[in-house]
């Protein structure tokens, strides 16, 4: 159940952010690279670079609205990549030797899923309110660090923290169909573009 949580709680840091999780989980435990095989093969000094580069990048591109659009859909494809990668790294990391590998992948993949789905949802509220004011993404970088170190320190908090986002994420998007829907003259429309009112 720990695990569990804990996966949660990195997965929901990698559909915030994409490098800054990376990096702060690699700074936390430098051996863990060497354990995930998609990042083992690549030296260490290259992935720092990598990372450090790509998280400053993050944290000034989210705050600009143009950059904000690329910004997104990078994030929105190599989502459920890092999502794969601290969801197994953070596994590997509570793992004992009777823990069998097949577990490793599962919540590795349950953790790629996990950010992928965050990161949809994140871009739809970015479209339909694309003037967020800045509190509102530093308190998202601030999320998303705390989450990895919740992750390590106190996975029950930070598995919490991750159930609490999902259920956000569900609501938003049942909320946004029904909005969807609304959008035609008549409600029982299969076609709801075909007769909207307002623009998406």
């Amino acid at each position: 159940m720990i695990e569990i949580l804990a996966v949660l709680s990195a997965s929901a840091a990698a559909g915030m952010r994409i490098a800054l999780p990376l990096l702060v989980i690699g700074l936390l435990s430098t051996e863990l690279w060497g354990q995930i095989p998609l990042l083992a093969n690549i030296p260490p000094r290259l992935v720092i670079g990598v990372l450090v580069s790509w998280s400053l990048f993050e944290l000034l591109a989210s705050k600009q609205v143009l950059a904000r659009r690329f910004l997104q859909i990078t994030q929105l494809l190599f989502s459920p990549l890092v999502g794969y990668i601290m969801g197994a790294g953070v596994a590997l990391a509570l793992a004992t030797d009777e823990t069998p590998a097949w577990l490793i992948w599962l919540l590795g993949i349950i953790g790629g899923l996990f950010a992928f789905v965050l990161q949809l949802v994140m871009l739809g509220w970015s479209y339909r309110h694309p003037h967020l004011p800045l509190w509102v993404i530093f308190a998202q970088d601030i999320l998303c660090v705390a989450l990895v170190l919740f992750a390590i320190d106190a996975p029950h908090q930070g598995g919490l923290i991750a159930m609490l986002l999902l259920w956000l994420a569900i609501r938003t998007s049942q909320g946004w169909r029904r909005w969807y829907l609304a959008q035609a003259d008549s409600p029982r429309s299969r076609h709801p573009r075909r007769h909207k009112r307002d623009p998406d």
